[in-house]
C-alpha cells in the first residue's frame, strides 16, 4: 500500500528543490488543508492534494 502522506524528502526530488525550500511548500500546503478544516502533520502533506495542487491532476502519474 502506498503512504497517503509525502515527505520532504520526495517533494524536493520531485521538483528538483532544495529540502528547505520542500518543507516551505509542504507549511503552505498544510496551512490551506487546515483553513478548510483538515487535520495536518507537520513535515507531510497528503500525496493526492499536492498532486492536485502543484499539477492539477486527482493522482499521481507514473
Amino acid at each position: 500500500m502506498e503512504n497517503k502522506f509525502i515527505r520532504a524528502d520526495d517533494v524536493a526530488q520531485e521538483l528538483s528543490v532544495s529540502k528547505p525550500y520542500a518543507y516551505k511548500l509542504i507549511r503552505k500546503l498544510n496551512e490551506e488543508l487546515k483553513a478548510q478544516g483538515f487535520i495536518t502533520i507537520a513535515g507531510r502533506v497528503n500525496r493526492q492534494y499536492f498532486y492536485e495542487r502543484l499539477y492539477g491532476a486527482g493522482k499521481e502519474s507514473k
